[in-house]
């Protein structure tokens, strides 16, 4: 894994052209049922928003495919739920990850359409809660709303730490404005996801109705 991490990047800092689709491609597979596991999404994204910073890459074209492949990755795995319904569970390789299975499912019954959302974040639901909402035959309409959104403050979450640390490495105060719009951004994205965690805690305190 170390090693695809390495080639990778230094395939990106050789062709930046390719950052965009690459991090498209790394999102999309990092979304997808099982897959994602074995997909290092993460660290690239970390050089990629590295490579935003430093202004070696155009950061809308990047964030634009990083987003796209997210939304792509997350319907495949709602659409593998749908179309082959529960008994997927007991087949391989899901069958061998019960575990995960099992707190996805509980998580999806909690949070409902919140859970699309905030499975983005948690590493060891993202690619498998989108699975369990095909499964229950959660609506289109709802997973869909989730699944975009939470692409879009997803993505420029993962990047920016990258972004922060070459931003920091080089001249930051050289650029004030592009620094001002880039802080505005981040404070964004912090309240969007604060009120997402807000909203879960409220509905796991609130009563279950009998």
């Amino acid at each position: 894994m170390e090693q695809l991490v390495n080639d990778l990047t230094q395939f990106i800092h050789a062709n930046q052209e390719w950052a965009g689709l690459i991090l498209g491609l790394m999102t999309m597979g990092e979304s997808l049922l099982i897959v994602g596991i074995a997909i290092p999404a993460t660290a690239i994204m970390l050089v990629v928003g590295g490579l935003i910073g430093s202004g070696t890459v155009e950061p809308l074209p990047v964030i634009g495919w990083g987003i796209l492949g997210a939304i792509i990755g997350d319907g495949i795995s709602y659409y593998i739920g749908r179309w082959l319904g529960p008994q997927i569970i007991h087949r391989w390789p899901l069958n061998r990850q019960k575990r995960a299975v099992a707190r996805a499912r509980l998580f999806f019954y909690k949070y409902g359409m919140l859970s699309i959302f905030g499975g983005r974040f948690l590493g060891p639901l993202r690619a498998v809660i989108p699975t369990v909402a095909g499964i229950m035959k959660m609506r289109h309409w709802r997973f869909q709303v989730a699944n975009i959104a939470s692409a879009f403050v997803w993505v420029p979450v993962m990047l920016v730490p990258g972004y922060l640390t070459a931003r920091s490495i080089g001249s930051l105060g050289s650029n004030g404005g592009n620094a001002s719009i880039i802080i505005s951004s981040v404070l964004s994205v912090v309240i969007a996801v604060w009120i997402t965690l807000v909203v879960i805690r409220k509905r796991r305190a609130r009563p279950t109705d009998q």
